[in-house]
């Protein structure tokens, strides 16, 4: 009795914990659970893909020569290479594949290979190396697209399954759970919302499928944090309404051109909430705004708080890196901001990067490119030294060509001093032959020409 006792316990505790996980009545009654009759629906949309290319700077001859001494073993003396990963079918009339950008990185020809053996050679569409997304395509009859699901429901716990080609074994298929959601700033790609799966995940399953128990595709499978090369139970996919984002604009322009919005932001900390004296510990806050790019142009003050970006709320500085990535030029954008305990709504719309550095340089052609702040009330030289600091500075810029240098001190502009930022930019937009500016640098002094 007491074996039995338990036996029926256990049974209402799976019973229970699974409906909670969103697993399907039928699978929950069935006297051997399985996945089995939804990854017959969904594996064939599930590609196998091989690339072979070149590397370009393997073939320079000066590398080459360096190469012959065996001084550098690490690096392949052959430029040539193969490559594997996986894929999946979106679109079944029109061939079209999703993928990841890394997988068909510098690749010369990619073949697909599909879940009933037969091979195809894909043409690129288009790739985005930001959101690391591809789109290729295939002229093949009788395809099986997957159905796409929705990631902005999936929750932590959700049973998934992973799919796609492992070291090079097609079709093979791993489950487990959603372990985390909005996972960011790992340095893995250039916007990063992933989903993160403890479903095991190996070399060669990028660009697979991670999808829920219903078949849908919830994600692509992209990348694993491991000492080994082997998978350690944390493994990453781009949601699919980012990959889906991504994808259309490809289909359309080919690439993603991004606009610019002009802020730098951090994620609002408690400690950072209370120094603000706001109650809301969510939120990013504008430490930076680029001079003459929308944001500046709206209004948009360092210190502000940001809560919403198109009506969506603003968790962290991920939240905004992520939309703003997401909008091509030209897109409308509605922020809602804290100032001063009060909510405002802001709106402008971003544009192209380029023009807005060609506006800023026309319109500050000295000193665009350098990033600067005014001496704080907590700074040790406050009281001692009146000037503008420079934080950083761009590359190749007219100040940096001058030889000004993170760090120095601008304390006069055409011998007028400098007490603040707006009193320096004043100075510099009304000179057109030149601009003189007397800096300090570790303890000393000297005189800077921009021209």
């Amino acid at each position: 009795m007491k074996t039995k006792s338990i036996l029926i316990t256990l049974f209402i505790f799976l019973v229970v914990t699974t409906a909670s996980a969103k697993i399907p009545v039928s699978l929950i009654q069935a006297q051997q659970p399985s996945m089995a009759n939804m990854l017959k629906k969904t594996m064939p949309a599930i590609v196998n893909i091989r690339t072979e290319g070149e590397i370009p700077f393997l073939n320079d001859k000066f590398l080459e020569k360096q190469l012959q001494n065996d001084a550098h073993p690490r690096i392949p003396k052959d430029p040539h290479f193969t490559g594997i990963g996986s894929g999946v079918i979106v679109d079944a009339k029109k061939g079209l594949i999703l993928t990841n950008a890394h997988v068909i990185d510098l690749a010369k020809t990619v073949v697909v290979t599909l879940n009933d053996g037969r091979h195809f050679q894909a043409k690129l569409v288009g790739f985005d190396n930001e959101s690391d997304i591809a789109v290729i395509q295939i002229d093949a009859k009788n395809l099986t697209a997957v159905s796409l699901g929705d990631s902005n429901t999936i929750q932590v716990g959700d049973f998934v399954a992973a799919i796609g080609s492992p070291f090079g074994l097609n079709q093979s298929v791993s489950s487990g759970i959603v372990s985390a959601i909005h996972r960011g700033d790992l340095g893995i790609e250039g916007l990063e919302n992933f989903i993160q799966t403890d479903a095991p995940i190996n070399v060669g399953n990028s660009g697979g499928a991670l999808v829920n128990v219903q078949g849908e595709l919830v994600g692509i499978n992209t990348a694993l944090i491991s000492n080994s090369g082997g998978n350690v139970g944390i493994g990453f996919a781009i949601p699919i309404n980012m990959a889906q984002n991504v994808m259309q604009q490809l289909l359309k322009f080919g690439q993603v051109h991004r606009g610019l919005m002009g802020v730098l932001v951090q994620t609002l900390s408690p400690d950072l909430a209370s120094a603000f004296g706001i109650p809301s510990q969510q939120g990013a806050v504008v430490t930076q705004v680029i001079p003459y790019s929308p944001a500046a142009k709206a209004g948009i003050k360092i210190g502000d708080i940001i809560t919403k970006i198109n009506d969506n709320n603003v968790q962290n500085n991920s939240d905004i890196h992520n939309a703003v990535g997401l909008l091509r030029m030209g897109s409308n954008v509605k922020l809602e901001i804290l100032r001063d305990a009060k909510t405002l709504s802001i709106q402008m719309s971003t544009v192209n990067p380029e023009d807005s550095e060609t506006s800023g340089q026309q319109a500050d052609p000295y000193l665009y490119g350098t990033e600067l702040q005014e001496i704080h009330q907590q700074d040790p030289i406050n009281g001692y030294i009146q000037g503008v600091k420079i934080l950083k500075i761009k590359d190749y810029s007219a100040a940096a060509i001058a030889g000004l240098r993170p760090g120095d001190i601008i304390i006069s502009a055409d011998r007028t001093s400098t007490t603040s930022i707006p009193v320096l930019l004043t100075i510099a937009h009304k000179n057109k032959n030149g601009l003189l500016l007397n800096i300090l640098r570790r303890g000393g002094a000297a005189f800077v020409v921009i021209k």
